[in-house]
């Protein structure tokens, strides 16, 4: 009987590990067809594409030191201890003992020695006896059904949505390091232009004030000049003080103190090209929140099979294995082996409903987890498809920006000497400068969008740290 009931448990286990089984998921999200996306796949480590060292070294820097992956290295331990805890729960329980017990008994009504006639033998007024003992206890729950083994495959699910969190997690801050890499560089660049601007105004400006000593300009033309410069000033202000926010974002994404002395570079670089030409089709796999959520359903699944097991009856196996003895010599001695072996089955039969309560909650749990499954399967290939259509239009951005930049400065040139020549009034000068500095601006921000949208697209795709996570983590149960 004993050998059949591990038989069948070990054959229920082994069911209760297929996640095909547990888990249902939606064929329309198996194979995904990206319309714009099929000649796109991932790219591990893509931001050494740029061409940046510094941008690489911040990289891991930010992915090995950043607080959120140290609180995701945290809960991955705890899911991989859980998923330890959850197996050690089908296995035999062992464990031994060492008893010593001295004890008194007191003879009730025994006479005194000294009262008793005849010269018989004296009776003793009580007895003291020592009792060692060693014993070894085995206790067992056999898994006829299941029940244990899909707690079990809950566990190690929940552990393995842990590790694609860990991987999101730290894709995500790779991401935002090389994003705020690229505002720094940005904000550096503005900084540049602003100073550039600052200086020619303010030539502009002097050249002005010296032809309003001597007559030939108007004191109008004067006060707008100094108008401009100070405007120009306050300008430059302005974009330094974007510049310091942002270094230190930065700083503090990379565990740093926020001092805002980080270096990077001062120009945005150019755009790499695309990620690799090939099919996406196993986006949905690549992705760390889709795999985890898949995870999840599986776990929830594994969850409502245990459940519904628990109306089955359990069998408990016991056993016990020691010596017993008045003295420690004689612990070991012949005849002192005591053993003993018992078996229980235990079926519910009233636990005013709490049971099926449990199978209902394990079920909207599961539908929770398949809805949910289907909302980031849904929001991760809308996320490839709007980076890839985004781009298209950020490059007319970028286009029309350097054109609107040149005509521009070109405009605040022609401007100047015109106004030198008395053909145009300053306020003209003034205007084409602004226009000047605002359209070089603009341009620097359409080149960070394209920047930023292609690390989006990397994101979406689920490109970086394809390997799993540098984190030793037993699996030997103790």
């Amino acid at each position: 009987m004993i050998g059949a009931a591990i038989l069948l448990a070990g054959c229920a286990a082994r069911e209760t590990e297929r996640p095909a089984a547990a888990v249902p998921v939606p064929p329309s999200f198996a194979t995904p067809a990206l319309s714009a996306s099929s000649s796109y796949v991932a790219d591990d480590q893509w931001w050494t594409g740029f061409g940046d060292a510094r941008l690489a070294a911040f990289v891991d820097q930010a992915v090995n030191r950043n607080p959120q992956v140290g609180q995701a290295i945290g809960e991955l331990r705890q899911a991989n201890a859980q998923a330890r805890i959850a197996r050690a729960d089908g296995l035999p329980q062992v464990s031994a003992a060492f008893n010593a017990a001295r004890q008194r008994f007191n003879l009730a009504g025994a006479a005194p020695v000294d009262d008793l006639e005849g010269g018989g033998i004296p009776l003793p007024s009580g007895f003291t006896f020592n009792t060692f003992q060693v014993s070894a206890d085995v206790s067992w729950e056999l898994d006829l059904w299941g029940r244990i083994g899909s707690q079990t495959a809950a566990a190690r699910a929940d552990y393995l949505a842990s590790a694609e969190n860990l991987r999101g997690v730290r894709q995500s801050i790779a991401a935002e390091a090389t994003r705020l890499y690229f505002t720094v560089a940005e904000a550096r660049a503005q900084v540049s232009l602003a100073e550039a601007t600052v200086r020619s105004v303010g030539e502009v400006t002097r050249q002005l004030r010296d032809r309003a000593a001597v007559g030939v300009a108007s004191p109008s033309d004067r006060a707008l000049a100094d108008a401009n410069f100070a405007s120009v000033n306050g300008n430059l202000a302005q974009r330094r003080e974007t510049l310091a926010r942002t270094t230190r974002e930065l700083e503090v994404l990379l565990r740093e103190y926020p001092g805002g002395t980080l270096e990077t570079a001062a120009f945005l670089p150019d755009l790499p090209p695309p990620p690799a030409a090939g099919v996406p089709a196993d986006l949905l796999a690549r992705r760390p929140d889709v795999a985890a959520a898949e995870l999840a359903l599986r776990a929830a699944g594994f969850r409502l099979t245990a459940a519904q097991r628990s109306f089955l009856p359990g069998l408990s196996l016991s056993g016990n294995i020691g010596t017993v003895g008045n003295s420690l010599d004689r612990l070991f001695a012949p005849g002192s082996l005591i053993w003993s072996i018992a078996g229980s089955v235990l079926q519910p039969i009233f636990q005013g409903g709490r049971l099926r309560a449990q199978v209902i909650q394990a079920e909207g749990a599961r539908k929770q987890a398949l809805e949910a499954y289907a909302e980031v399967a849904l929001r991760a290939l809308s996320e490839v498809e709007i980076a890839l259509s985004v781009d298209r239009h950020l490059v007319d951005r970028e286009r029309f920006a350097l054109e609107a930049a040149v005509a521009a400065e070109t405009a605040a040139r022609v401007a100047f000497d015109r106004y030198r020549e008395g053909i145009d009034p300053f306020i003209a000068v003034q205007e084409s400068q602004q226009q000047a500095l605002d359209s070089r601006g603009a341009y620097l921000s359409a080149r960070r969008a394209r920047l930023d949208n292609r690390i989006n697209l990397h994101l979406a795709l689920g490109g970086g740290f394809e390997e799993a996570p540098d984190v030793t983590l037993a699996e030997t149960p103790k």
